[in-house]
């Protein structure tokens, strides 16, 4: 039994369509890679031919603005597919794609997923839907960046960061961005960020020690984000 069969990506991404031969097929192909923390996986405007499956770890999408700040889109976690739009689009990466942890990263060449795309429907179809839902998320995400203040986007942020990633046993968020990361996630200042975190752990809405954050009261923060 090859790995692709077993393998997390596979469950959760549009790869679940695909059947046992391409599987193996896929499993010949494949180009395995450990990604340190801080490096990236690819850089904003290169040439991506093909896929990267997130077999373990997380990582940041970030574009870099005009006045050079990292604007983080997206977080990504394993189990999720990075790549697919700027391979069918035939165009080149718009983000960048780094470590946020250790990953473990698998590449798939754009003639082998090509193929699948040509001869298996279901694939096509799921990864048009998981392009879709991305389109979505950026339609909401800059909704809420032109409706909401700060301070409801960090509630939000917040939320999403324990409820994507989850905490650790202490209770705190598993992901533990920068200062700076966190600002970048809700497009304001870092000052700004720092003294919001601030005001929240004064007001028991999340308890701050060193550069761990958890969360109090999530109902509050609930009340807030909406």
């Amino acid at each position: 039994m090859s790995k692709c069969e077993q393998c997390i990506v596979r469950e959760f991404s549009s790869l679940k369509a695909l059947n046992k031969d391409e599987l193996i097929k896929m499993a010949n192909c494949k180009t395995s890679y450990t990604i340190k923390k801080g490096e990236n996986i690819f850089e904003e405007g290169e040439t991506v031919n093909g896929i990267y499956c997130i077999k373990d770890g997380i990582c940041k999408l970030s574009k870099l603005s005009a006045n050079g700040k990292d604007q983080i889109v997206k977080l990504v976690k394993s189990g999720e597919l990075l790549g697919q739009r700027s391979m069918i689009s035939d165009e080149v990466t718009n983000l960048s794609a780094v470590a946020l942890e250790d990953m473990e990263v698998c590449f798939i060449p754009k003639k082998e997923i090509l193929g699948f795309f040509n001869e298996n429907n279901q694939f096509s179809m799921n990864v048009m839907k998981t392009i879709c839902g991305d389109l979505r998320e950026s339609d909401d995400h800059m909704v809420s960046m032109a409706q909401k203040s700060v301070k409801e986007r960090l509630a939000e942020t917040l939320l999403y960061l324990e409820d994507t990633f989850g905490k650790n046993e202490d209770g705190s968020l598993y992901i533990q961005l920068s200062r700076e990361e966190l600002a970048g996630m809700i497009g304001t200042a870092t000052e700004s960020c720092i003294r919001l975190l601030s005001e929240f752990n004064k007001t028991g809405l999340i308890d701050i020690t060193g550069k761990k954050i958890t969360i109090l009261d999530r109902n509050k923060l609930k009340r807030m984000a909406e």
